[in-house]
């Protein structure tokens, strides 16, 4: 059978009374408005890098294309101009001559095909950077709102903390002195009953559970010598028989 002093007993009200407070104000940090705004914000950056990824992929192809096209289009100018330049130089036979010409209109058609090529590329690659600062200006905007999230949550979180802090303070001096054994009883069934240990009992009625005792299991609490530690039959809290003192 468990005994503590009755002043020890009483004073588990006090540490419980704390103990809940800590638990509203761990469960009020968890709940900060500014933590699922957090959540909401990165879930659609994360949407939207999807769409940037691969915006951005597509802007690199076709980067890559258009540097293509315009190598060909250099490359066909380079010919027609090295043509152009031995014809000029009248240094080439009739033959020759006819046959530089005929490649020149060859080259010229090409080159006209090919800076067909190259300006349906400039205006893909046009368009789609412009898509593409959209999705940049929208990611940006989400990063800002979120780093201004996470100052406003961290602020918040800040106060609460400080207040966990003087409150764990008050219990570690509420508990000082208190018998080990009956400490390390409340800590265990305060566990098993969602962060409650300990009820007062006034008449019939059991604060903390606001339940009223049956007539039986009133009598055997009652009857208990003050120095015993009584517990609720269902789910054992500890019970501090307040009207003891009267």
């Amino acid at each position: 059978m468990t005994t503590a002093p009755p002043e020890d007993q009483r004073r588990l009200l006090e540490v419980q009374a704390l103990d809940i407070r800590l638990q509203q104000l761990a469960h009020r940090r968890a709940s900060l408005p500014a933590i699922a705004r957090v959540a909401e914000l990165d879930a659609q950056i994360a949407d939207l890098n999807t769409s940037l990824v691969q915006s951005r992929t597509s802007a690199s192809d076709l980067r890559r294309e258009l540097t293509k096209a315009e190598g060909d289009v250099e490359q066909v100018r380079t010919r027609a101009a090295r043509d152009q330049a031995r014809l000029d130089s009248g240094q080439v036979g009739a033959k020759d001559a006819q046959a530089l010409v005929s490649e020149l209109e060859a080259l010229g058609r090409r080159q006209g095909v090919l800076e067909e090529v190259e300006l349906d590329v400039m205006e893909r690659l046009e368009a789609h950077e412009v898509a593409l600062g959209q999705l940049e200006s929208a990611n940006a905007d989400l990063e800002s709102a979120k780093a201004d999230a996470e100052r406003e949550r961290d602020a918040e979180a800040a106060v609460i903390d400080a207040e966990i802090a003087q409150v764990t303070a008050e219990r570690e001096t509420s508990v000082a002195g208190i018998d080990a054994g009956l400490l390390a009883l409340y800590d265990k069934v305060r566990a098993q009953n969602g962060g409650r240990g300990v009820v007062a009992l006034k008449g019939t009625f059991a604060e903390g559970l606001n339940v009223n005792l049956s007539p039986v299991e009133l009598r055997e609490i009652t009857s208990a010598a003050p120095d015993q530690v009584v517990r609720l039959e269902d789910y054992g809290h500890i019970v501090v028989r307040l009207d003891a003192d009267a």
